[in-house]
């Protein structure tokens, strides 16, 4: 079974003074996050769309969900955790609670803030998570990638750029095999990460690098905000 896991933990602290979380912001005519769920309830392979949101935003989730999509049995609303991996991993106890979860369930991670993603995305995501086990959704990096020494104040390295790459998300995986590694892990190792496919990395799993698209952009800052109501007028 795939399941869509929409990550809505954020408070959206680099927004600014914000009233709310930045997946609540209006974008266009409805909720960022409305854009981002919507994208997973066309796709016709997923048993169950997860939200995850703090827990004091759960009920405001469901009303706009209620509002803007209608009562759907296929898209619940839980709790995140503390962290993103914690929040994944609440995904994942609630699918073995739920379902079961066996080698061949398949989650695809996807942050509530990015509306933009595609079919093409969702589908690739699946195919090589299914083969791969885990996948990361990239961009080439477009300019010249610099490591600061130490102090963060002078150049340690400049890397070959044509191996650089931008994560995006969707970051996909098989369940079982995620949740054992992300146990495997010593708290200290825990505290350093930084998303889903660190653990793979850090554990010796294979990653397999599937291609994002340029527009599959993250709302962090407002001027994202800004390109991203110009992407929507443009679809």
């Amino acid at each position: 079974m795939n399941f869509a896991v929409v990550l809505a933990g954020g408070i959206g602290l680099r927004m600014g003074n914000m009233e709310r979380p930045k997946q609540y912001i209006e974008l266009g005519n409805k909720p960022i996050i409305i854009h981002t769920i919507e994208k997973f309830y066309v796709y016709p392979d997923f048993e169950k769309v997860i939200v995850l949101c703090p827990e004091q935003w759960i009920h405001h989730t469901q009303n706009l969900i209620q509002k803007y999509i209608g009562k759907q049995d296929n898209i619940l609303v839980i709790p995140g955790g503390n962290t993103r991996n914690e929040t994944i991993m609440n995904a994942i106890g609630y699918i073995d609670e739920q379902y079961g979860v066996d080698e061949d369930t398949i989650i695809v991670t996807h942050d509530a803030v990015r509306p933009f993603l595609t079919h093409r995305i969702i589908e690739e995501n699946i195919q090589a998570a299914k083969q791969y086990h885990a996948c990361d959704t990239v961009i080439p990096a477009t300019d010249t990638i610099v490591v600061a020494n130490q102090d963060k104040q002078g150049i340690f390295d400049i890397p070959d750029r044509t191996i650089m790459y931008q994560g995006q998300t969707p970051q996909s995986f098989k369940a079982k095999m995620l949740r054992e590694l992300y146990d495997s892990l010593a708290e200290e190792e825990k505290d350093i990460l930084t998303d889903a496919a660190k653990i793979c990395v850090m554990k010796g799993q294979y990653v397999k690098l599937v291609r994002g698209e340029v527009f599959n952009i993250k709302i962090t800052y407002p001027y994202d905000l800004e390109v991203a109501k110009s992407v929507l007028g443009g679809e």
